[in-house]
């Protein structure tokens, strides 16, 4: 148990640094700089190159009160989320998988992917094709190793993925961007055609209450083009998936039992 403990701790801790790296990929990415190399990390006012100190995950935000050591304005809240929401995500998948390698490198590679598209959708509401779709590449790649049917229920929701909002985006005519489309053929790619039903369903499904939400507020309004991203519901969907979606489906595989189609046999559990 202490094992177990230590880590889903260590998990955490790791979590954190990519969330912050995640972050500045996102941030460079938008403004158009190397976020590899040898460049270093400085204050987004004064310029101040920060130290080592001042950029360790998490810890660094809480005892600068949020604030630049140097000029003393106001950390944007991105970074100090960016680590959080990786943090626990990734605990909570390798708490989730019982420590079971493939589902666990298969879970954090889409995570990490949804956490990165959904920074530059909300940070720019630009979505990166590289960053759209490697992750699904990579799933394909590693597909291989379930075996060629799980190849191709990658190569099938990935099709899928991108099928369902070209509909979307057709009908709309415009409405919506191709990033939206991208996004999610990376995610099938990884995800597989039941688990990307299952986050589509869920994204929509809390975006659409956020929406609701927001009209009720009076902070967006029927007739009005108010933008809002759709990648940050549909990364919600996309882990709402991985941590439920086993059960969801094989819930529905018991409730409709003459549809088999619903039981989730995963091809990377192996």
């Amino acid at each position: 148990m202490k094992i177990e403990l230590s880590v889903i701790i260590f998990a955490g801790i790791f979590g954190a640094c990519m969330g912050s790296f995640l972050n500045v990929v996102a941030q460079r990415t938008i403004q158009g700089r190397k976020w590899w190399g040898a460049e270093r990390s400085e204050c987004d006012f004064c310029h101040k190159i920060l130290e080592w100190y001042e950029l360790i995950p998490i810890v660094s935000f809480l005892i600068q009160f949020g604030k630049c050591r140097s000029c003393k304005n106001k950390i944007a809240p991105v970074h100090f989320l960016s680590e959080v929401i990786c943090m626990t995500g990734t605990a909570i998948i390798f708490y989730t998988f019982k420590f079971n390698a493939w589902p666990i490198i298969f879970g954090v590679i889409i995570f990490y992917a949804s956490v990165l598209n959904a920074l530059t959708d909300v940070l720019s509401g630009d979505i990166y094709d590289l960053f759209a779709y490697v992750p699904g590449v990579l799933g394909l790649v590693l597909r291989f190793a379930g075996g060629f049917d799980a190849f191709l229920d990658g190569v099938y929701g990935m099709a899928l993925g991108f099928g369902i909002f070209a509909v979307i985006i057709l009908i709309s005519r415009g409405g919506m961007g191709w990033g939206d489309a991208n996004f999610m053929a990376g995610a099938g790619g990884i995800l597989g055609v039941k688990l990307l039903c299952v986050s589509f369903y869920a994204g929509v499904m809390i975006g659409g209450t956020y929406a609701i939400i927001l009209i009720i507020l009076g902070r967006v309004k029927f007739g009005r083009h108010d933008a809002i991203p759709l990648v940050p519901f549909l990364a919600l969907g996309i882990f709402t998936s991985l941590i439920f979606g086993e059960d969801i489906l094989n819930y529905l595989g018991e409730k409709f039992f003459m549809f088999d189609i619903f039981k989730l046999d995963w091809p990377f559990r192996f």
